[in-house]
């Protein structure tokens, strides 16, 4: 069995900065049309994202680069968690892992967003 983590934790303020000084050229280089629409402009939700989509490329053992941080999309289930579809690079390197089921985990508080992920294949 393979099995990968990956951790982030990312200051609430300097990812709503990156949004200010940025706008659109900063959030839809980072997130896709789904998760801008999930996040409706919340930074803290957005930095969770952020948060996630750096956790998913340290599980992956690559860092962001060699995947695209849209190549990583968090989307909602039917209950409202939080789960992970990959796409392009990201979806190729986990296939090539043997990563095939992942689980997300994500919080924000105190001005601090975090996700913890969880990979597992055969």
């Amino acid at each position: 069995m393979t099995l990968a983590v990956g951790t982030d934790l990312v200051e609430i303020a300097r990812i709503a900065t990156l949004v200010e000084q940025y706008g659109e050229r900063f959030t839809w280089r980072v997130f896709t049309e789904r998760e801008l629409a999930d996040c409706a402009g919340r930074a803290e939700s957005l930095a969770a994202r952020w948060a996630a989509k750096e956790a998913v490329a340290k599980a992956l053992g690559t860092g962001i680069g060699p995947v695209a941080f849209r190549e990583i999309e968090v989307v909602r289930v039917s209950a409202g968690q939080p789960a992970l579809r990959l796409h392009g690079a990201a979806a190729q390197l986990a296939a090539g892992r043997g990563l095939a089921q992942w689980a997300l985990s994500l919080a924000h508080d105190g001005g601090l967003a975090l996700a913890f992920v969880v990979a597992v294949g055969a």
